[in-house]
């Protein structure tokens, strides 16, 4: 990629960030302003007229009281998650698959590969307890709770079932069931890991299937990214507004509590949770670490893209921290596929907060399932703006979150998520270059001279 090129898709992303947060700020001022002609009306006895407001724009048209209505942002916003939906399985089985590919390519780095793999699932661990431990102290603390008027509780008892049948669906018994819905995510994630093992098991006699496999993903990337550049802010807008004309000011302050809640454990993260790392695997100094990977970890938070990072991730492991090029050209772009510690961290808190705020119990066990879904599914996150907040319905959809008031909390995250994603990207990308530092040191090739420098 040309440095033109490279300054274009950096302002690209900027102009993206910036308009989410037009759309995210006029959507809460036009709600606030729908919420207050609400009250005025319904309190000067003008009640048909903003019954007639609602049916034009916010009524869901999939209930009964909505048959004749129009419900214009109900339908614009439906479109725009249905769109993200459509494509969750094709996503997750392809990036997947091609994950496992990616680990037995390079044969002579076999016990470099169980290296990388064991950092990875390490810093993974870790960063879910401390997801989980936010997570179950917010919801404790009553932070994440809030009343939705006209959704029954009672839709939230569809869950009763013990959460560890999940695991045992993961094995399935039809194939064609597992595609034909998004709620069988670790049956998906089951075929995709036989799948990509099995191609590279079979090496040069498999070809046009991983080559489909590939090409597949990258028609999934460019329409993820379409419908998210194009149609994201729009769609916030008309989320966000929609959200507080019909629900009131109660979703914002369990939403703030959300945002700040995960911004902490992010940060708590990325300054002490990598520097530990690397000090208990290596012994070396962490504040060394910590000082130079700063610059990627800014990188990351400004282009919001793992991808986009990965060269400057690679010059800094390299030159500033010592890395053999052996392997930071094994452990980087394997770690821009499946280790997203940041992304895991999000989804946990934001599962819980969904769950809280739509009437599930929240309790340490069904916390531990979710930590192992978005652990799994976290693998499973492409290079692509939002993808994060997209493969997070893949949680919900595992842990039965699928009730009017966790679609409605699903759409809340999407609409104010890209901040927090943000910064998620940095933790991926930092986590990428400590596993990769913790890596060279084991096999004796890391240039102490050039990382104490």
């Amino acid at each position: 990629m040309t440095l033109k090129k490279k300054v274009l898709k950096q302002k690209s992303n900027n102009q993206l960030a910036i308009n989410m947060a037009i759309s995210l700020l006029v959507g809460l001022l036009v709600g606030g302003a729908f919420i207050l002609l609400r009250e005025y009306l319904n309190g000067s006895g003008k009640d048909a007229i903003w019954a007639s407001i609602n049916n034009f724009l916010f009524q869901d048209i999939s209930k009964p009281e909505g048959v004749k209505s129009i419900g214009l942002f109900y339908i614009i916003g439906q479109l725009f998650i249905n769109s993200l939906q459509l494509v969750i399985v094709p996503m997750v089985f392809t990036s997947i698959a091609l994950a496992m590919c990616h680990i037995t390519d390079t044969k002579k780095l076999g016990r470099i590969s169980y290296k990388t793999i064991l950092g990875f699932l390490g810093t993974s661990v870790f960063a879910l307890i401390l997801a989980g431990a936010f997570g179950l102290i917010a919801n404790r603390l009553g932070l994440f709770n809030v009343n939705i008027s006209n959704i029954g509780a009672s839709t939230a008892n569809g869950t009763s079932s013990n959460p560890l049948l999940v695991l045992v669906q993961a094995v399935p018994n039809n194939i064609t069931s597992v595609f034909s819905e998004n709620g069988r995510i670790l049956a998906v994630v089951f075929l995709a890991v036989i799948t990509g093992l099995s191609i590279n098991k079979l090496g040069d006699q498999i070809t046009m299937l991983k080559k489909l496999l590939e090409e597949v993903n990258k028609i999934i990337t460019v329409f993820l990214t379409f419908i998210i550049t194009k149609f994201g802010p729009i769609a916030i807008f008309v989320l966000i507004t929609r959200t507080f004309a019909i629900y009131g000011i109660d979703h914002l302050k369990p939403a703030l509590a959300y945002v700040i809640t995960v911004v902490i454990a992010l940060l708590i993260f990325l300054v002490f949770g990598y520097a530990i790392f690397i000090f208990v695997t290596t012994r070396l100094n962490p504040i060394t670490f910590i000082k130079k990977i700063s610059k990627v970890a800014l990188f990351g938070f400004s282009t919001s893209s793992s991808a986009s990072s990965l060269p400057l991730n690679t010059k800094t492991t390299v030159e500033e921290l010592g890395v053999s090029e052996d392997v930071a050209s094994f452990v980087l772009p394997l770690g821009m596929t499946i280790n997203m510690n940041g992304t895991a961290i999000m989804q946990v808190i934001a599962a819980v907060f969904i769950a809280s705020s739509a009437g599930y119990e929240v309790t340490i066990g069904s916390i531990v399932i979710i930590g192992i879904l978005a652990l799994i599914s976290s693998i499973g996150t492409p290079a692509a703006p939002g993808a994060g907040a997209i493969i997070l319905f893949t949680v919900l959809t595992g842990m039965g979150y699928n009730n009017d008031a966790a679609v409605l909390a699903y759409s809340l995250i999407l609409a104010i998520n890209r901040p927090v994603e943000m910064l998620v990207t940095s933790l991926n990308v930092v986590g990428d270059s400590a596993t990769a530092v913790a890596v060279s040191k084991s096999e004796n090739s890391l240039n102490e001279d050039i990382y104490n420098s």
